[in-house]
């Protein structure tokens, strides 16, 4: 026999606030410019770390500057939100749930 849906829903609603807690710690790492910008981004996508090597800081050209800032952090973000999807897709077995991703 299969199980009770209800147990079902309440064991899915607790893997997920499992997985939602293990995102906050959870890192992810992108770079740009060959790696002289690096982000790491959480999995619930909050910037928490950005290193930029010397190499990439020159006065004359800050534009190039800010746009390896905005690449690397935008491919941590699409990162944690690839790894997000990952895992919430494991426990809805593929469902799109509104308001998750």
């Amino acid at each position: 026999m299969g199980m009770n849906p209800q147990k079902m829903l309440l064991q899915m609603q607790q893997q997920m606030a499992r997985i939602q807690e293990e995102l906050e710690t959870t890192t992810v790492e992108a770079s740009a410019g060959g790696g002289v910008v690096k982000a790491t981004v959480t999995g619930k996508r909050a910037l928490v770390g950005l290193v930029i090597d010397r190499s990439a800081v020159d006065p004359d050209d800050v534009e190039m500057l800010q746009d390896l800032v905005m690449t690397a952090v935008n491919e941590g973000l699409k990162a944690a939100q690839a790894l997000e999807e990952q895992r919430m897709g494991a426990v809805t077995a593929g469902l799109r749930i509104p308001g998750m991703f």
